[in-house]
């Protein structure tokens, strides 16, 4: 549901709201929170709330290090896991200098900039990820160990499967909080879940997958387990990968899929950087259905893209190489206006690589061009790229590039 200010404050009155949880995150997309009181809603909404950025990572250090924020009405959110007796709420926030102007490391803001020039251009995209995470046993103390909490496979059920219980209140917990979880699953390594969502549009899609991490991780340590989203948590088994799902409607009715396709791919290696962000990314891509080289197929899951199966109202492009670590506002955003210039210039898609690259031999696969294999290669993408400099503040560019 989509709240008024208005309505926010007589939510908080009737429904006994204590905490009121103004929720951000870093340049990396880590969620940050400030928890005011009802009393401070009015001044809230009408002014914001002054926070000390100095040791927000990628927020600038401690010169001009007075930021605001300033809550979204239309992301309240109740926060299941509390008591109803004195209940807690979250809204995601905007972010602006004290003088009222925007600041730059506020990526949510980024995404939205993204999402209205691609309206102005007649184009709407909507994206769903889809996320995978390892669960562990924790020691006496409670913290995490490297002992999966089972031994199951792809798909297995209980009792090889001893995630399903946990699973199941996480789902719950999404849709009690207004999200719609489409499936969830044991994946292919020990302890390893995943969890996807239906596709929406690119701000509730990203706003979900912040407040999907959050979820997992708080209903797991419940559990007496500790979630772990790294992309490759176990050296000999299958990482984590986030994959995004992504469409394109246009106001011509013609399908445009294909040039936006042809536009992430030609900017893939530029983008990568923000879409693996860890060394530890590295360790996960070109193995264990993580794709390792710039190339598309329908129904192929050893491509960087692949065109699922699905019926017309569902057809859309899902892109493998992400992993749970990128931030998903930078990674939309920057999908978004790769799709936009390959629509511009009506880019057309290469030819499919209709082969398994995982067992494809040398020749076969001399064809194609790398993914950035290294993170110190996908920064030098980036740093080299004047399309990340056309659509990225310096100050997020030298967050993720100054490592």
């Amino acid at each position: 549901m989509n709240y008024t200010a208005q309505e926010v404050a007589q939510y908080v009155e009737q429904e006994d709201v204590k905490f009121i949880r103004l929720a951000f995150c870093d340049v990396f997309g880590r969620q940050k929170n400030l928890a005011i009181l009802p009393t401070e809603l009015e001044r809230a909404f009408s002014f914001g709330i002054p926070f000390d950025a100095s040791a927000i990572p990628g927020f600038g250090g401690e010169v001009r290090s007075d930021l605001i924020l300033h809550p979204d009405p239309a992301t309240l959110s109740s926060l299941p896991w509390h008591p109803e007796n004195g209940r807690v709420v979250r809204m995601f926030c905007s972010i602006t200098h004290p003088d009222g102007t925007p600041f730059e490391g506020d990526c949510r803001a980024l995404l939205q900039r993204a999402v209205r020039a691609s309206e102005d251009t007649g184009f709407s995209f909507a994206f769903g990820a889809e996320m995978e995470f390892y669960l562990f046993k924790t020691d006496e103390n409670g913290e995490p160990t490297k002992l999966p909490c089972d031994r199951a496979h792809y798909m297995d059920i209980a009792p090889e499967d001893k995630g399903e219980i946990v699973r199941r209140e996480i789902c719950l917990t999404l849709s009690e909080m207004g999200i719609r979880p489409e499936c969830a699953h044991h994946e292919e390594g020990p302890g390893q879940n995943e969890i996807d969502f239906r596709y929406s549009d690119p701000l509730s899609s990203a706003d979900n997958a912040i407040t999907f991490r959050s979820v997992v991780q708080t209903i797991v340590a419940r559990n007496g387990l500790a979630a772990d989203f790294s992309p490759k948590p176990l050296p000999n088994e299958a990482g984590n990968g986030m994959h995004i799902n992504f469409s394109v409607r246009a106001s011509d009715g013609k399908d445009h899929l294909p040039f936006a396709i042809a536009g992430i791919m030609e900017k893939v290696r530029e983008l990568t950087l923000f879409l693996n962000p860890t060394e530890n990314s590295y360790r996960r891509l070109g193995s264990n259905k993580a794709p390792g080289y710039i190339t598309w197929s329908s129904e192929n899951r050893s491509q960087l893209i692949r065109i699922p199966a699905a019926a017309q109202e569902h057809y859309r492009a899902e892109l493998r190489s992400p992993d749970p670590t990128a931030n998903p506002y930078l990674a939309y955003a920057l999908m978004i206006y790769a799709g936009l210039d390959g629509i511009r210039r009506r880019l057309p898609l290469p030819e499919s690589a209709d082969v398994n690259l995982f067992t494809a031999d040398e020749e076969t696969l001399s064809r194609y061009q790398h993914i950035p294999a290294s993170l110190h290669e996908a920064i030098a993408a980036a740093k080299g790229s004047s399309f990340i400099r056309a659509h990225l503040p310096e100050l997020v560019l030298s967050a993720y590039t100054n490592r």
